[in-house]
């Protein structure tokens, strides 16, 4: 039986989010901060398993690019946890939150991470550094993200189970300059964040 996924996006306003890219301007974080978004939203509308994307936000730039990419929006309480779960209950099938900075993401890796799941449980991925969280992944009935931090065993204390397969591009989330100069330097950044990058370093070069 073919499991129906539906993929939550929470995408924080990029004005307040990503303060650790530092070394670039507001202006260019919060390009990045959407391509980042858009490139993870992308991604998840191109896998083959999911059904539905659904981006949780409050900033009206982002909710007017996911509806141009096919995505519903639901709005962010301030409470992520919550956001997602208020958002869950109105689907059906397994839900899926996908943090939103994760430019390297394509198809082929949701997919295998998504292909190992039972959709009877609770399933998560572990970030590059081993703490932290980018997918987690349960029925509706089930759905209780613990994001936040040090919310890899946050969710392990929780009893959800960790993919171990090679999903290597779904853990590789972007929180500092130097985690996005390292994909980039591997040619992994979605096409967004690609044009983002090469605006915001060519900026640089001109100041």
């Amino acid at each position: 039986m073919t499991i129906p996924f539906v993929a939550l996006v929470p995408v924080k306003s990029p004005t307040r989010g990503k303060s650790r890219l530092v070394g670039v301007s507001d202006p260019q974080r919060r390009a990045l901060a959407i391509a980042f978004a858009l490139d993870t939203v992308a991604a998840a509308r191109a896998t083959a398993a999911v059904a539905e994307v659904v981006v949780v936000t409050d900033d009206a730039e982002v909710v007017a690019q996911a509806r141009r990419l096919g995505c519903a929006c639901r709005p962010d309480t301030g409470d992520l946890n919550a956001s997602l779960r208020a958002a869950a209950r109105e689907r059906d099938g397994v839900v899926v939150a996908l943090c939103a900075d994760l430019p390297a993401l394509d198809a082929a890796t949701l997919g295998r991470a998504l292909a190992g799941l039972d959709g009877s449980s609770a399933w998560f991925v572990a970030d590059h550094l081993g703490t932290g969280t980018t997918m987690y992944a349960a029925p509706v009935g089930l759905f209780d993200p613990r994001f936040g931090p040090d919310s890899r065993a946050a969710h392990r204390a929780a009893g959800a189970r960790e993919v171990l397969a090679d999903v290597e591009r779904l853990r590789r989330d972007v929180d500092t300059l130097d985690d996005l100069t390292t994909l980039a330097g591997l040619g992994l950044l979605g096409h967004r964040t690609q044009q983002a990058w090469a605006a915001s370093a060519a900026t640089s070069t001109s100041t």
